[in-house]
């Protein structure tokens, strides 16, 4: 289910199927091939990195992002809130609430931002990417064959409560992301896999050198 994905860095991907190259947070992009689609799930500087949207943005890609995200942009953009589903460059897009309820980060993604997470169909798969976040009960019904989870800790889910959402959401296949970088360990996403159990779980090496132990 996961041929033609790519893991940079931290939350970054790229999607190379059905005709269309998907990218969510695009960070550390070292194989620049031109999007047809970026999705951005919020303006912190390891999710919105200008410099690597400008690596990969052609005159006819179409770029996704909430409303603080999209002033910040030029071109073709659509602006998103929780709730919305749009249909962009031919690409299905839902959009899902991302925040922090746990007392030690709640400043950190505030519910207020009105941040969020995707989730879109590629080649006849759903996949959701949630972007940063804890575990949320609104979450818990999202429908996905394959479902991106941060469990880094600090600013999003540790490990642990990554799995407890897995485990709440049952997608076909989970795969951790955000750790290694900027917070946690690079050894969370086999830490994951063992607390997700029995979710099946992926876990991807970055095309990046993790930069924490």
């Amino acid at each position: 289910m996961l041929e033609g994905v790519t893991w940079f860095r931290n939350s970054a991907f790229r999607w190379l199927e059905q005709g269309l190259t998907v990218y969510v947070d695009p960070w550390g992009i070292d194989d620049p091939t031109p999007a047809d689609v970026i999705l951005i799930t919020h303006a912190h500087y390891d999710h919105f990195v200008p410099e690597d949207i400008d690596k990969i943005r052609t005159e006819r890609t179409k770029l996704v992002g909430p409303r603080d995200v999209a002033n910040e942009l030029s071109g073709d953009v659509t602006v998103v809130a929780r709730g919305d589903s749009v249909q962009v460059g031919g690409l299905k897009i839902q959009c899902v609430p991302a925040y922090n309820v746990a007392d030690e980060r709640l400043d950190f993604h505030p519910d207020r931002n009105g941040w969020v997470g995707y989730v879109f169909e590629l080649s006849g798969r759903v996949y959701y990417h949630a972007g940063d976040t804890d575990h949320l009960p609104e979450l818990e019904t999202v429908s996905a064959d394959v479902a991106f989870l941060p469990c880094g800790g600090t600013f999003t889910m540790d490990p642990q409560q990554a799995a407890g959402l897995a485990k709440a959401m049952q997608p076909g296949l989970a795969v951790p992301m955000h750790f290694g970088f900027v917070s946690g360990s690079s050894k969370d996403g086999e830490s994951f896999r063992e607390a997700a159990a029995p979710v099946h779980v992926e876990v991807f090496r970055p095309t990046n050198a993790f930069e924490k132990p």
